[in-house]
């Protein structure tokens, strides 16, 4: 599980990290991944929020994913910069998708958004 202070819970922080001047995203079959960084958070722990709609299964299936990206976020916390919020979504794929699976698909998604972040400071 994901400490308090890096949990996105808000939907208007939801809203920001996606819809925001200066948001960036980058998707897969598997995944989508949207960041932003707003001066307001500078220097606070990044947060991450996940969105499992019903189009990924049933309730088993989507508590079952959102543990999986949890867990895989949690490996990559520390490569998040400071004040960035970013929100992990599934596409329907998702459901079959492993563990392994799911790490490999959200490592390079996530690198991308943060080096996207990076080169708009």
């Amino acid at each position: 599980m994901l400490p308090a202070p890096n949990r996105l819970r808000e939907r208007s922080d939801f809203a920001t990290a996606i819809r925001a001047p200066g948001a960036t995203r980058a998707g897969s079959r598997i995944l989508v991944v949207h960041a932003n960084v707003t001066d307001s958070r500078a220097g606070l722990p990044p947060r991450v929020g996940f969105v499992v709609s019903k189009g990924v299964g049933n309730a088993v299936v989507r508590n079952r994913t959102k543990r999986r990206l949890r867990a895989a976020v949690a490996t990559e916390l520390d490569g998040i910069p400071r004040g960035a919020d970013v929100v992990v979504r599934a596409q329907p794929a998702a459901a079959q998708a492993t563990f392994a699976e799911l790490s490999d698909d959200l490592k390079p998604l996530l690198h991308k958004v943060i080096r996207r972040l990076e080169v708009a400071r």
